[in-house]
């Protein structure tokens, strides 16, 4: 543009009134670089004043960055004649000024979320259904194949998580690498899924009391704990972590020190004497389960079952993934979490189930006992097959605060799942209201409510819908897990067509991206498989719908997203990589040196 005015006299002063003869493209481009010039100034501004200390907030720190980049800009549009009225001013301003969810999880939060999301009733209660159905050998092969699964969700999700730590949760990777509509049908899912499960914990939390007084209403915990964990969730998700952190604190040392009783009673402190390997032997270490034609079948049917069962015990591991977007230095905070991953679940529940099973026979009619406090607790029934009688309600009062910290982790995972659906357009725009401290608590509120039907259980025909609701949850975990494996798979075609090398990834994991694909593949065997009971010993609709329920709503609502929106398979060239990368790479992050010390680096290993 400028060549074009060579006509002017040589020593002429350059003024705006010479740009009359060029086009109006040319002078747009022209200030849309001065423009960009005067953003890249901010920035250097911003990093000087990092380098002389850090800023007392991230967030604050962008919206500062905002404001001089808005006010070069301004004045740049105001060269051009662009006068802008005050209420677009205004607006802009409001929308600088707009609250996000807060940074404030610390490393050993995030940890302590890792063990919390997975430790609960299902290892407390449900393993004795395990090994009722399999047998001791059965239900450890069982959750040792599922534990497999879940690291490769967890190492597919590590590697996206630390590079795009998206604010909400991660169904938003659905959306923007495979297809929007996966992305709006899996976060409708997953988030049904904390919902109902939310219910489902809270009338457990009366059943457990009424262990202790039969005469009290479950009702009247219902609401006493609903409004109790729907409180703590409009408080900072740092008061969340912080109380995480205790509960889980609470966890771990009950899952060790059993073992620990475990260990002793095996090897004959108990009224038994030595046990050794006796469950193995009598009644033996698989359990014919269904079929009576064939035993070898029906071991493997036990088998199948117990997959299912297991994956509603792993359940809750992907929180890192929700909770990475209010992480402090998510780069190293996340894979710090999935690396732990592995040993989390070989300690904390392969071998309990290996204890259990030495300590528990298949055949002991307790272990299918249709309740939800201490009596119907693998651990209690060892206990008093030990003679131990103080135990069960030390059990039962520990079931309390597990039962609690999954039903606090049920609203905070709910409310953010629906933040990161209004943020990708798939949920209305007031549930990604946030206050000043950085709560959702339009999306508290709404995901807190559904704890309400846990009411339904005081019904006769609510048992009924309630066994829907466990059913949903349960198999939209496996289908969540699914989902996470295809968005690695997409992320790796991405990477590829922009030749970006994996070895640059902030968190890169071991037989990736091959883990991916094997837990692609078996996550969605076992949905299709695990209705396999509907057939067995003649078809049964009833248990059919309860069993597939879940997976058709997942069908009919990524089928109507695509057929209203006529959305496509996102193009791996095209595919949105910086929204949630870019400022957390421009955010500097107070550490402090680790110990050195023995213990700390065991608990670190094993606890967090």
């Amino acid at each position: 543009a400028w060549s074009r005015k060579n006509d002017t006299t040589e020593g002429q002063k350059f003024s705006f009134g010479h740009l009359s003869g060029f086009s109006h493209s040319d002078l747009d481009s022209c200030l849309t670089a001065l423009a960009y010039l005067a953003g890249i100034m901010a920035v250097q501004d911003n990093m000087t004043s990092d380098a002389k200390g850090l800023e007392a907030s991230s967030a604050e720190k962008r919206r500062r960055l905002a404001d001089k980049v808005r006010f070069r800009s301004n004045k740049v549009h105001s060269l051009r004649g662009d006068h802008h009225s005050d209420e677009e001013s205004n607006e802009e301003v409001q929308e600088s000024e707009t609250p996000d969810l807060k940074r404030q999880l610390k490393d050993r939060h995030l940890q302590m979320i890792a063990i919390g999301g997975t430790i609960g009733t299902g290892l407390f209660i449900s393993s004795g259904t395990a090994i009722a159905h399999a047998g001791p050998a059965g239900a450890l092969i069982a959750y040792i194949f599922v534990g497999t699964i879940v690291y490769s969700v967890m190492t597919s999700l590590g590697e996206v998580a630390t590079y795009i730590p998206t604010a909400g949760a991660f169904t938003s990777y659905a959306a923007r690498l495979v297809d929007p509509s996966l992305g709006f049908a899996m976060g409708w899912i997953y988030w049904f899924n904390w919902a109902s499960t939310y219910a489902v914990e809270l009338t457990a939390t009366g059943m457990i009391i009424q262990y202790w007084n039969e005469d009290l209403s479950i009702a009247i915990f219902i609401a006493v704990f609903w409004v109790f964990i729907t409180m703590l969730n409009f408080l900072p998700v740092g008061f969340y972590g912080e109380l995480e952190f205790w509960f889980s604190a609470i966890k771990v040392l009950t899952v060790l020190g059993f073992m620990i009783f475990a260990i002793c009673i095996d090897a004959g402190v108990g009224k038994q004497g030595y046990l050794g390997f006796h469950t193995w032997k009598e009644p033996g270490a698989f359990a014919p389960y269904l079929i009576e034609s064939n035993v070898n079948t029906a071991k493997f049917v036990g088998f199948w079952a117990v997959l299912i069962q297991a994956g509603f015990s792993y359940q809750g591991t992907e929180l890192v993934g929700v909770a990475a977007g209010e992480t402090e230095n998510p780069e190293k905070t996340v894979p710090s979490a999935i690396r732990k991953t592995f040993f989390r679940i070989l300690i904390f529940f392969v071998l309990t189930i290996f204890f259990i099973g030495l300590l528990v026979p298949y055949d002991n009619p307790n272990l299918v006992t249709a309740t939800s406090n201490a009596s119907a607790s693998p651990m209690v029934i060892a206990a008093n097959l030990a003679g131990v009688q103080v135990l069960p309600g030390l059990i039962n009062a520990v079931l309390l605060t597990v039962v609690l910290s999954a039903a606090n982790s049920n609203v905070y995972s709910g409310s953010r799942v629906l933040l990161g659906l209004a943020r990708e357009g798939f949920a209305p725009q007031w549930f990604a209201k946030v206050t000043q401290r950085g709560v959702p608590y339009i999306s508290v509120a709404f995901t807190a409510a559904f704890g309400l039907l846990g009411f339904l259980n005081l019904s006769e025909s609510g048992g009924k819908v309630f066994n829907w609701l466990v059913n949903i949850s349960g198999v939209a975990g496996f289908i969540c897990w699914a989902s996470i494996n295809a968005c690695h798979i997409a992320f790796m075609r991405v990477l590829a067509a922009r030749n970006i090398s994996r070895d640059t990834l902030p968190y890169k994991a071991l037989w990736q991206p091959w883990l991916a694909y094997y837990g692609l593949f078996f996550n969605v065997l076992i949905i299709f498989t695990q209705g396999f009971t509907a057939w067995i010993p003649s078809f049964d609709v009833s248990s059919f719908f309860v069993a597939y329920v879940c997976p058709i709503l997942f069908v009919v609502l990524y089928v109507g997203h695509k057929i209203v929106y006529r959305t496509k398979l996102v193009d791996p060239a095209e595919a949105d990589l910086d929204t949630g990368r870019v400022e957390t790479k421009s955010t500097s992050w107070e550490t402090s040196a680790p110990n050195k010390g023995w213990f700390e680096r065991a608990k670190g290993r094993f606890i967090g």
